[in-house]
């Protein structure tokens, strides 16, 4: 297995991870915020849309799916357009508000992008320096990983959000 190939293989499992962890949920669900100030379904998702579509388009030299796709303005939010969700505040976070429908094919479409661009890209290209604010300068190899590190842990905790509702549901009756 090629390294492009390994890669394609981690981004492609994270769309069905977000459609597991948004199935069936309730609008007041999605905005619900564990312990009142954990980050909602709603936000995890969005963020993690955001941060993929941001880093990637940087990366690739492309226009972010979120303005390219007119994602901005159907989720309309009472943020800077550019706004990934980076350091939001609590107001911030209860601002991110949108149908699962919504954030589903956001994410859809930013998976679209990226997969256009790993299938772009050859071993060669993943030790091409994409960020020079760090040091050591970052490699568009590190970048790919960090991005996935941050999706995964994104997801995973919108999938135990989720299923802290369902263990509301079991006691709720008890």
């Amino acid at each position: 297995m090629q390294s492009k190939e390994l890669l394609r293989e981690a981004f492609d499992r994270l769309p069905g991870l977000v459609r597991d962890a948004l199935d069936r949920l309730e609008e007041a669900q999605l905005q619900h915020r564990p312990g009142g100030n954990g980050n909602s379904i709603a936000w995890l998702i969005w963020h993690t849309g955001r941060v993929e579509d941001a880093q990637i388009a940087s990366a690739a030299g492309l226009e972010q799916v979120w303005m390219a796709g007119g994602f901005a303005k159907r989720f309309a939010l009472p943020l800077p357009e550019r706004d990934t969700g980076y350091g939001h505040s609590s107001g911030q976070v209860d601002a991110v508000r949108a149908p699962r429908s919504l954030l589903q094919e956001y994410y859809e479409a930013v998976h679209q992008q990226t997969s256009r661009v790993l299938g772009e890209i050859g071993d060669r290209d993943l030790d091409r320096v994409v960020d020079r604010h760090w040091d050591p300068p970052v490699t568009l190899g590190v970048r790919l990983v960090s991005i996935l590190g941050d999706c995964y842990q994104h997801i995973g905790q919108a999938a135990y959000a989720k299923g802290l509702h369902a263990g509301m549901a079991d006691t709720a009756g008890a």
